[in-house]
């Protein structure tokens, strides 16, 4: 049954989302006013951080109003990373729109993105309760199964990809492109959740193989499932950002469901070895961990990105050139993959930590929120939907700087792209619903 409760002060959370909503209104006036080097502005200069601002604001007022009592700090640090994300694709759009006329329409496409996000967000807060969303998700684990496989077998069928890259990222509908493994990154930790809470104690028992213990058989057919669909995501659409994510998050919620590392182990071999036989086989995967240990080898083609990007941190040096003060255009698909060295570049060393203190503290709140939640399932869905957010961040950002080769995902809430953003905003919206139910004492 809903618990309804009476209006509350949200105090804290609307505290928090004040220095945010500062920034996005000084930070837009940055980027009209540093290149001209005037201080003449007008209302119309921010009205996009004005709005964004508004909507934040106004959605912890209707918060409070309706009486919400979930985690005060999730909302004022996703607000940050919005914004510092619509700033730097703000900041990037004249120069990409010199380069190439499709980019005109970049920051007002990350605007309306940014906006649809926080409106499910809402929606997902506001109705969860009353529609007991949580019960539904578990009773109808399976069905979230066959939605991921659907997504990914449309994926191989219909989608497409970067010219000549050999990937199926995309499903095109008219005017509408969609990432399915956007979505499917969601229902998979929904099924997951579901599946190993219902087998938590068998997946700690049973048969043995020397010192190992196994759970019966036929538990680890959905479990040879998800290691298949990972495998199956490398190498059939060849999107081995995806596949890296999936599986990272599958080990974990594993490991957390059973307690039991050999799992994580096996899991983690296995993958290794077919990430060497991809290495091995497709020319796409040995580009991109030629360009990781090497990319001097091929500087004006394949190189050319991440040398671009290293050139990026290194003129940024601690505290950067200064914001809309830097070259990042230079670096290919800056707005996308390699948002996070055009940080590197004008906000710094300082600036880039401080955007991984963000992340940390974000996930930090989202497995406080696992660890507090009553229910089995629960605590594994939002400790997957909190690794989803960690291994994303972990993926993209060791990628740009060179500690494991790129793979080509977005970084949460910064990247311009509608599918990550609008996902993961309801992921947020989730983990706050979670946060609102019964906590254990």
């Amino acid at each position: 049954m809903h618990t309804r409760y009476r209006p509350t002060l949200r105090l804290t959370e609307f505290n928090l989302l004040l220095p945010p909503a500062l920034l996005a209104i000084v930070g837009m006036l940055m980027i009209f006013l540093v290149p001209t080097g005037q201080v003449a502005w007008a209302w119309s200069d921010i009205w996009v951080s004005l709005g964004f601002a508004g909507a934040v604001l106004g959605i912890s007022v209707t918060f409070g109003i309706r009486g919400f009592r979930g985690d005060q700090a999730i909302l004022p640090l996703t607000a940050t990373l919005a914004i510092i994300g619509l700033l730097m694709i703000q900041r990037l759009h004249p120069d990409l729109t010199a380069l190439n006329a499709a980019y005109s329409s970049l920051a007002q496409r990350q605007l309306l993105f940014l906006m649809l996000g926080l409106a499910i967000l809402w929606l997902i807060v506001m109705l969860a309760g009353p529609l007991g969303v949580m019960n539904l998700l578990k009773r109808y684990k399976y069905t979230w199964l066959l939605i991921s496989l659907a997504l990914q077998a449309a994926t191989f069928a219909i989608g497409t990809g970067p010219p000549g890259s050999g990937a199926k990222l995309w499903i095109v509908v008219g005017p509408i492109q969609v990432q399915p493994s956007e979505i499917v990154k969601i229902t998979l930790v929904i099924f997951l959740a579901g599946y190993l809470d219902d087998k938590r104690e068998l997946l700690g028992s049973s048969w043995r193989i020397g010192r190992v213990s196994l759970p019966p058989i036929p538990y680890l057919i959905p479990m040879g499932l998800m290691w298949a669909a990972s495998l199956l995501t490398l190498v059939v659409l060849n999107d081995l950002g995806a596949a890296l994510l999936f599986f990272a998050v599958f080990l974990t919620m594993l490991y957390l469901a059973s307690g039991k590392p050999v799992y994580v182990v096996v899991g983690l071999v296995s993958f290794g070895l077919a990430c060497f036989g991809a290495w091995r086989s497709f020319s796409r995967v040995e580009v991109r961990v030629q360009n990781w240990l090497n990319p001097w080898q091929d500087p004006f083609v394949s190189g050319y990105q991440p040398i671009q990007s290293d050139f990026a941190f290194s003129s940024g040096g601690i505290i950067g050139t200064g914001f809309a003060q830097g070259n990042p255009w230079y670096i290919p698909a800056v707005e996308t993959d390699y948002i996070f060295s055009a940080i590197g570049e004008e906000l710094g060393l300082l600036g880039t930590l401080a955007v991984l203190a963000m992340f940390f503290l974000l996930t930090l709140r989202g497995f406080t929120v696992a660890m507090r939640a009553q229910d089995g399932f629960v605590q594994l869905l939002a400790a997957g939907l909190t690794s989803i957010l960690a291994f994303q961040t972990i993926i993209i950002v060791g990628g740009v700087v060179r500690i494991i080769p790129l793979t080509g995902i977005t970084l949460p809430f910064i990247s311009y792209g509608g599918s990550s953003l609008v996902s993961n905003f309801a992921l947020i919206g989730l983990l706050l619903h979670i946060s609102s139910l019964p906590r254990r004492v």
